[in-house]
């Protein structure tokens, strides 16, 4: 049965799902959700998709899953990759997706959204600013941490990897420049290379180009 995931390609999150499903080698395919247009606000997305009102969300037969980490780790459960060697890569993979979801991610995603998804009237200068702070923050821990390594852990990708990258492929002003941090540049190619990779907006349905 193909796995489904519901998704968007402006969506940091839904691309590390779509990452994960497209380099693991399982059968998938996207649904296109139309956050833009308000769709994950309606009362039929969220009574019949996601009670929380988001996007990714990966469906497998009688298998509803929601939020990004706990689809990569049936991701890992069906495909037997991207988990760590042993069980101590486990718990340190799981320590770096969680470290993302609060200190990068979740910073990017709300950064890259006030600037350029909102009309410039209604940008708030001080809270981008604030953002950006920590993100450089998070940076810096990312690209020191990747100093000698090619992957945050171990010795291949895992879903450390797959969920700190989700942000950082866009081409949209945030707040990050691959070149002022060469680690984490290093790291990007590393990614890029893998046979399967693809940007987000050629993963996934949508794009800011579609609302130009």
């Amino acid at each position: 049965m193909t796995i489904q995931l519901y998704c968007f390609g402006e969506s940091g999150n839904a691309y590390k799902a779509a990452l994960s499903l497209e380099l693991s080698g399982l059968d998938w395919e996207p649904v296109k959700v139309d956050f833009f247009g308000g769709e994950t606000r309606s009362e039929a997305y969220r009574s019949e998709i996601n009670e929380m009102g988001e996007a990714p969300v990966m469906v497998d037969g009688d298998v509803k899953l929601t939020q990004s980490g706990v689809i990569q780790i049936y991701v890992t459960e069906k495909s037997g990759r991207f988990g760590g060697a042993t069980p101590e890569e486990a718990r340190e993979v799981m320590r770096w997706v969680f470290w993302d979801n609060h200190k990068l991610s979740s910073q990017a995603g709300m950064t890259r959204f006030l600037m350029n998804f909102l009309p410039e009237d209604k940008r708030p200068a001080e809270v981008i600013g604030f953002l950006q702070g920590r993100l450089k923050a998070a940076y810096a821990v990312l690209n020191a941490h990747l100093q000698g390594r090619d992957w945050i852990v171990g010795d291949a990708l895992t879903n450390a990897d797959l969920s700190c990258c989700g942000y950082l492929f866009y081409p949209e002003p945030f707040g990050f420049d691959r070149a002022d941090w060469p680690e984490i540049d290093r790291w990007l190619s590393n990614i890029q290379s893998l046979d399967g990779w693809k940007h987000p907006y050629d993963l996934m349905p949508g794009s800011p180009a579609d609302r130009a």
